[in-house]
Parts: C-alpha cells; sequence; structure tokens
C-alpha cells in the first residue's frame, strides 16, 4: 500500500473539493423540492413521507451498503453514486419542464437519490483514511464538519433566491452540473484500496458476517455504539421540538426561530474550523468525551432558562452548535484511525444504522410527552443523558483505550473468522 503520507493533501482536498460542490447542489434541490411540496400540496403527510424517502435507506440499507463497499472499487462507487443521482436528477428535470411530474415521481427520486447517497457516503468515508495520515484525521474531520455547517447557512437562503429567479428543472441542473465536476475530479484521482489479505475470496455474506463479528468482539467499540444510541434516542426529538420551543416558551415568531437556526449553523461553521486548526487532544476520545459531558451541560441550559432570556439562549444554542462538530469529528476521527481499513465501510454503515434505528422510536415517544409535561423538560432530560454517557465512558477502559488496542482487536477478530 502506497505512503499516504507523501503529497496527501492536494489529492485529498481536490477530491474534497469536488464532493463540497455536489453536497452543495443536492443541498440546494432537497430545499426546493421540500419547498415545491409544501406550496404544492400543503400537507403534512406528503412532506413526512418525502423525509422516510431519505431516511429508510440509511437505517435499513446501511449495513449492506457498506459491505458492498467494503468489497467493491471506492473509486468507481463514488462516480457510479454521484452518476445515478445526476440520472435521475435529469429524469426529474424534464419531468418538469414538461409540467408532468408527480408527487410519486418525486418520492421515486428522493429514494433513489438517498439510496445512491448511502454509497457515496459510505465510499468516500471509507476512503478518507487510506487518503489521510492517522494524525490528520481530526484536522479533516473538523474540515468536513465546517463544511456541514456552512451549507447549513447558505444552502436555505441561496436556495430561495434560486427559486426566485430560476424556475425548479433549473435548479435540478445546477445539481446535476455540480454532480458531474465531482465525477469528473474522481475520475482523475487515485484512490488506493484497502487489503483483503485472506478475505479476498470470501462472499458478500461471509463479508456482511464479518463486520458484525467485528464489532460484537470489541467491547470499547460496542460501549461506544450502545453510547451513541442513548444519546441519539433523546437528541433525535430536541430538534423537531425546537420550534414550539420557540413559540411556546419564548412566544417568539418566525423571525426568532431563523435566527436561532442560523447561529446554530454559524456556531458549527466555526466549531469545524476549530477543530480543524486544533484537531483536538492527542488522543481523540477524550476531546469527544470532553465535548459530549459540555454539550450536555448545554442543552440542560436550554431546558431551564427562563422564557425572558431569549438573548441569553441564543448564545447557549450558539456555543451547542460549535460543540458538536468537535464532537463528532473528534468520534469519527477516532473510529476512522482504529478501524482497520478494508473494514471501514461496513462497520461504520453498521454503527450508523443502529444509532439511527432509536430516532424513529424517540419521535413516536416525545409528541405526547411534550404535549403532557412541556417541551422544556426534554432538553433537561437529553441534557442529562448525555453529560452522563460523556462521563461514564471515561469509566470504561476498553473506551479510553479503543485507539491503542485497534490493531490487536483486528488481527483476534480475523484469527476467529478464518
Amino acid at each position: 500500500m502506497e505512503n499516504i503520507n507523501e503529497k496527501w493533501a492536494a489529492r485529498f482536498y481536490t477530491l474534497w473539493t469536488g464532493q463540497a460542490l455536489s453536497l452543495l447542489g443536492s443541498q440546494l434541490v432537497q430545499f426546493a423540492i421540500i419547498w415545491h411540496l409544501t406550496q404544492t400540496t400543503q400537507s403534512a403527510t406528503t412532506l413526512s413521507i418525502a423525509s422516510m424517502m431519505g431516511l429508510l435507506p440509511q437505517v435499513l440499507l446501511s449495513p449492506f451498503i457498506g459491505t458492498w463497499v467494503d468489497r467493491g472499487n471506492r473509486r468507481l462507487i463514488l462516480m457510479f453514486a454521484d452518476g445515478t443521482v445526476a440520472l435521475v436528477t435529469l429524469i426529474l428535470a424534464v419531468l418538469f419542464a414538461m409540467g408532468s411530474v408527480q408527487v410519486w415521481h418525486i418520492y421515486l427520486v428522493l429514494l433513489t437519490r438517498a439510496v445512491a447517497g448511502g454509497f457515496h457516503q459510505s465510499a468516500f468515508g471509507a476512503s478518507v483514511v487510506l487518503l489521510v495520515p492517522k494524525d490528520q484525521l481530526g484536522r479533516v474531520q473538523g474540515f468536513n464538519q465546517a463544511l456541514y455547517g456552512g451549507m447549513s447557512i447558505i444552502s436555505a437562503p441561496l436556495g430561495a433566491f434560486l427559486l426566485a429567479v430560476l424556475p425548479m428543472q433549473g435548479i435540478l441542473g445546477i445539481d446535476i452540473s455540480t454532480a458531474l465536476i465531482a465525477i469528473s475530479i474522481v475520475f482523475f484521482t487515485h484512490i488506493p484500496q484497502p487489503e483483503r489479505g485472506e478475505n479476498a475470496a470470501s462472499t458478500f455474506w461471509q463479508d456482511f458476517a464479518a463486520g458484525y463479528r467485528y464489532i460484537a468482539a470489541w467491547r470499547g467499540l460496542v460501549i461506544i455504539l450502545i453510547l451513541a444510541m442513548v444519546i441519539n434516542f433523546f437528541f433525535s426529538a430536541t430538534e423537531p421540538l425546537t420550534p414550539l420551543l420557540i413559540t411556546k416558551h419564548f412566544n417568539g415568531d418566525a423571525s426568532q426561530l431563523g435566527l436561532w437556526l442560523s447561529l446554530f449553523s454559524v456556531g458549527t461553521l466555526i466549531g469545524g474550523l476549530v477543530l480543524g486548526v486544533w484537531g483536538g487532544f492527542r488522543r481523540k476520545i477524550v476531546t469527544a468525551l470532553f465535548g459530549l459531558i459540555l454539550m450536555g451541560v448545554l442543552v440542560f441550559g436550554i431546558g431551564i432558562i427562563p422564557s425572558n432570556l431569549f438573548i441569553f439562549g441564543l448564545v447557549i444554542n450558539t456555543a451547542f452548535g460549535l460543540i458538536i462538530p468537535i464532537v463528532n469529528g473528534s468520534i469519527g476521527a477516532t473510529l476512522q484511525s482504529s478501524i482497520k481499513p478494508d473494514m471501514q465501510g461496513r462497520v461504520f454503515a453498521f454503527i450508523q444504522s443502529a444509532a439511527m434505528l432509536v430516532s424513529p422510536i424517540a419521535l413516536i415517544i416525545v409528541g405526547p410527552l411534550a404535549d403532557r409535561f412541556g417541551i422544556q423538560p426534554w432538553f433537561v432530560i437529553a441534557g442529562i443523558s448525555c453529560t452522563v454517557m460523556g462521563v461514564i465512558g471515561f469509566f470504561f477502559p476498553d473506551v479510553m483505550e479503543i485507539e491503542a488496542t485497534s490493531r490487536e482487536k483486528g488481527l483476534h477478530v480475523n484469527a476467529e473468522a478464518s
């Protein structure tokens, strides 16, 4: 395998730029489609189904997609995923231009884009560890988080502006163009493949089972997954409750909600840049756990703040946005540096799928509870749970030593599987 410490930055950030452009195009399309459905149907059910089209592939298909990524050529998978997105978006643009688009057309396109996006996300994430030196993974994760924060700031207002000056097919055309740019960059970029060794002749289902065994045999990874599921259970419901927090608790309106969400995105951008420059502590898991504790304290603060202190709430919420990319980036870098390269696709997919499984359950439970007891108690519970999970992590040697024990665990699992 080639030495990734030589000239890695130019190659990776060229690839990263293409993916950033493609992400911008995708977010513009997402905004435009949701707004179109809102204006034409005025149906919460329609919007819910549209959201489920993007969620279901991540929950149900991620482990299978991850296995395919680990078995396949990651460069070709990236090109195929972007090409699929461009193709179905082109079809939708033609339907809009002809004036014959139906809601079910949009559902089908959203579902296809979500599946292709799953392949793209898994292939790109699994390739990072082969493109970036391990001591730079924290910084790269930071810049990734900053990218998502920046996109959140500009995509909605830019999408609104474009909707005012372009027909829907024009906005879809922007996404097609950015996808083609991303494909062109990947085509001319060499992306190393992980060494499969004795597993080269294994079948799809053997590889699928090996990914499960890899996680199950690694106690530190299992503990991190459980911590993530507990945190995600409570935090997944805070986002849909935020508009009600603004209107019912702070007696605010749409402008105050917009300010709340915008400053949160600004915090996310700043936090990603901080991690990108700093890189975190030498042991990335320490950065993640300290961040979880602080994140929990901030959300707890949102849950107890009086209704007449909206400005103070904005400060806390912006700080919360700043901490999130530091936590997510540090956990991502920890796992990237710990999980074997040829296991990255399926292991990350298993983790993502398991963590997201709790979200629908939380969304079902939180509505009646919030109606009965109010909005703020859920933020209090979410903050306490996050802080407790962060503290608990420090008391598990398997978690604290996950980066140091990664190679030994990987070799152990391989020996059992052979």
